[in-house]
């Protein structure tokens, strides 16, 4: 979903409102996250999840189109971790993880056998 969606979709369900006022609250909402998390700050909305700040330290990486070395300069990137509501109802109507690594590892021979190799 595009933010430009969820205005509409906010606006459509509170036709109260004027659809500028529903973008400028979006606008609002989003920029104090950021802004929090600029600080340093973790920014926890309950049910759904939680936004933190993880430090990652300077390192040596590799280009990989020329294998060259390169140095990786420290950097803070954003990490969202979701919450239980949220993780459940994305899970309520899954397989369990044992039936859904059967269908692959079935898919993975199936598709071996038809090439010909072994398996």
């Amino acid at each position: 979903m595009l933010k430009s969606e969820l205005i509409s979709k906010i606006a459509g369900a509170n036709p109260h409102l004027f659809q500028r006022d529903v973008e400028r609250i979006v606008n609002v909402v989003f920029d104090e996250i950021v802004e929090a998390l600029a600080r340093g700050q973790r920014v926890e909305l309950r049910g759904f999840g939680a936004f933190t700040v993880k430090h990652r330290g300077a390192r040596t990486g590799r280009n990989p189109r020329t294998g060259a070395t390169v140095s990786v300069e420290q950097k803070f990137v954003p990490f969202f971790k979701t919450g239980k509501e949220l993780r459940e109802r994305l899970n309520e109507n899954a397989p369990p993880a044992s039936a859904t690594r059967k269908t692959a590892a079935a898919k993975v021979k199936a598709k071996a056998k038809s090439k010909g190799d072994r398996v």
